[in-house]
């Protein structure tokens, strides 16, 4: 099978994109095969496309739209030099989050932003911090959070 990119995909990114899930899928599965997961780059580089067609360019976790014009642009040395301001642009870049813990190509697509807030939680997990969050969310003075 092969990973061409979605219809709706802008076509900044639509070149770039089968490129991507390739080296995604075998930076992924080396990652959990050395952790003991059995999986293949074919089998990780198919599911990660199932996740893209699946979140329909949307953050699984908030429902944003991602900025897939991005793939393939981030450089870890512009990175470094950048600090907070690299990482803020970059904050929806598109990227891969495991569903579970496990060493298994079980995929979502969200955003940077979101996958480094979400790091190792379980989706359970993930929903109880936020939950924390807005619960104590009245301590902060009583503002009204604004989704600028």
């Amino acid at each position: 099978m092969s990973t061409p990119a979605p219809d709706w995909m802008p076509d900044a990114a639509k070149g770039t994109y089968p490129g991507w899930v390739q080296r995604k899928a075998v930076t992924l599965a080396k990652r959990d095969q050395k952790r003991g997961g059995e999986g293949n780059v074919q089998q990780y580089r198919l599911e990660i496309h199932e996740a893209v067609l699946a979140s329909q360019g949307h953050d699984h976790w908030t429902g944003e739209w991602l900025e897939w014009e991005l793939i393939g642009t981030y450089d870890n040395r512009e990175a470094a030099e950048g600090k907070g301001e690299h990482k803020k642009r970059y904050s929806m870049l598109p990227t891969i989050d495991y569903r579970t813990n496990q060493p298994e190509p079980d995929f979502v697509i969200c955003a940077w932003r979101t996958n480094d807030a979400k790091h190792d939680m379980t989706p359970q997990e993930l929903l109880q911090f936020c939950t924390a969050v807005l619960n104590h969310s009245p301590n902060w003075g009583g503002q009204i959070l604004t989704a600028d």
